[in-house]
């Protein structure tokens, strides 16, 4: 008896820190509460701001391989403490860090417009399944997927330091709608994320639909741009627009 062939499905990917979780304000919220517990004295906006620079700066440098996980974390919290007039050796930067991201963590919550984008996909796309691809390491991407309690939501979650490459690498997109074929036939995959290079022209350039999350105040480049309009990258100012942009795009 010939085994019956499963019919080809769509598939949805999704960034996470700032595409589901609201990652920024995490931060933002976290660096406060530490600053307060550790009595640094700053104004508050130009303190997030450099937090968030630091993080940039810091967290490229784990992504090229020039620094590990925990290097990162470290070289932040020394950079940062360093400015308030805090000298930090490698094992108390490790220790600071760590502080801080217990207020992080306990900072997580989802965007407004995700639950809902979930659970709208699989009305506008029957059989669709859905996955994340992240860059980071597994284990707490997959923590975070589970506090914020939508880890069952996904059928396969790809993060860059299981693969060994880093979006926008075309590869770990690929990597991504191969672990999909593997279980049943993959008829077009789309992956949705906040910044337009890295996330949306990244999926583009590897044969995907991207779809650029353009949040209200979400910076760009012209280079940026330019690279979008050439991919034809899809643009939403919110998750809710998703479903019927992609409903579209399959019919």
């Amino acid at each position: 008896m010939q085994p019956v062939a499963r019919a080809a499905t769509p598939v949805v990917l999704f960034d996470l820190d700032d595409t589901l979780m609201a990652h920024r304000e995490a931060v933002r919220r976290g660096i406060l509460l530490h600053m307060h517990e550790q009595a640094y004295t700053a104004e508050p906006t130009s303190a997030q701001q450099l937090w968030h620079d630091l993080e940039e700066e810091h967290y490229h440098a784990y992504l090229a391989g020039r620094l590990t996980f925990e290097g990162q974390r470290r070289a932040r919290a020394s950079a940062f403490a360093q400015v308030h007039g805090d000298v930090l050796d490698d094992e108390a930067a490790g220790v600071w860090f760590a502080r801080y991201f217990e207020h992080y963590r306990d900072s997580w919550t989802l965007h407004d417009d995700a639950i809902a984008v979930l659970e709208a996909l699989a009305t506008e796309l029957p059989r669709v399944r859905l996955g994340v691809i992240t860059n980071g390491e597994l284990d707490y991407q997959l923590a975070k997927l589970e506090r914020l309690g939508i880890l069952d939501r996904f059928e396969h979650v790809i993060a860059s330091g299981d693969i060994g490459v880093t979006k926008p690498d075309p590869r770990i997109f690929r990597s991504a709608v191969e672990r999909f074929a593997v279980d049943a036939p993959v008829a077009w995959a789309a992956y949705v994320g906040d910044r337009l290079g890295t996330d949306a022209v990244g999926a583009a350039s590897a044969g995907l639909v991207g779809v650029w999350l353009h949040r209200p105040g979400a910076p760009t480049t012209a280079d940026e741009e330019a690279d979008a309009a050439a991919s034809a990258v899809l643009e939403i100012t919110s998750l809710a627009e998703l479903p019927h942009l992609l409903a579209q795009q399959s019919g």
